[in-house]
């Protein structure tokens, strides 16, 4: 059968060597269907002595029509952003334990593969958020975020001041260990721990929860995707506070900024195997059907 991509970028945890053969055997049936690969220049450090075609995200992303990425949810958190501009969709191959996101075990791989490249799978199109980080009314720094974006304490023990405003409206002030503004993608990550409701993620929806509050009527709250959240750090606040996306990228901030968060256009694509159940996946990493 024809299939259903001609080009694919190889993405791999780029400080774990587990991702050598998993990768070998990919691009190997990749090259024997004739599609054309390129392996990440960061992965291919692991590789010495491969003799695959190599290029940064921007090539994957300008080039492939599929990207097939080995490691874990982080390592996909990381490519969906940087390749979410693209619209390259994603296939997650997990090492060790069962992913969210990345749910193709190793020793399923090659049906998994051969079945996707032949054109029989699920895509999944999941909204990304785009934060900025505003100082005197000047943008310091952004990001974007496809689990979540925190504003936390950090290396302290005493609770920080926040003020939340949803599309202008002023919603609440709060002293708390922080709060968490969460896509579906993401509310089975941070947000579930904080107490956060899951949120299918076929829905347009934002969840926001705060962090231990101090108040404990601050519950967790589902808002529309598109609406504009903003964070004010407040004057209390002396170089305690950070904002941070997916876990991954981090900004200290000051008091007085202000954290603007809405949903990005783009959307990030990922590929299922055929007969994906997102359910199914609650109930193996939640252990939902477990008898105690």
């Amino acid at each position: 059968m024809e299939s259903s991509f001609t080009s694919a970028g190889l993405i791999g945890r780029h400080d774990d060597t587990r991702v050598i053969p998993i990768i070998e055997r990919i691009s190997a049936y990749l090259h024997k269907h004739r599609i054309e690969t390129i392996l990440e220049q960061s992965t291919a450090e692991l590789m010495p002595g491969h003799k695959m075609k190599t290029g940064s995200r921007h090539a994957i992303g300008e080039h492939c029509d599929l990207a097939i990425v080995v490691g874990g949810d982080g390592t996909l958190l990381d490519a969906a952003r940087t390749l979410s501009d693209y619209e390259v969709p994603l296939v997650g191959i997990h090492l060790g334990r069962l992913g969210f996101l990345a749910d193709i075990t190793p020793d399923v791989l090659d049906k998994c593969i051969s079945s996707i490249i032949e054109g029989d799978f699920i895509e999944d199109r999941r909204f990304l958020l785009r934060a900025k980080i505003e100082r005197d009314g000047e943008q310091i720094g952004a990001s974007d975020a496809f689990n979540d974006v925190v504003v936390h304490k950090w290396n302290v023990a005493r609770m920080i001041e926040l003020e939340l405003f949803i599309n202008g409206s002023f919603v609440s002030s709060e002293r708390s260990d922080g709060l968490i503004v969460a896509t579906p993608t993401g509310s089975t990550a941070y947000a579930l721990s904080g107490g956060g409701p899951i949120v299918h993620p076929a829905l347009m929806a934002l969840v926001i929860v705060p962090i231990c509050p101090h108040t404990l009527s601050h519950r967790p709250i589902v808002i529309e995707a598109d609406s504009r959240i903003e964070i004010a750090i407040c004057d209390s606040n002396r170089d305690q506070v950070q904002a941070t996306c997916d876990g991954q990228i981090s900004f200290g901030l000051q008091s007085n900024d202000r954290i603007v968060i809405t949903r990005k256009r783009r959307f990030a694509r990922l590929i299922h195997p055929a007969g994906h159940d997102y359910f199914e996946i609650l109930r193996r990493k939640l252990r939902w059907s477990t008898n105690l």
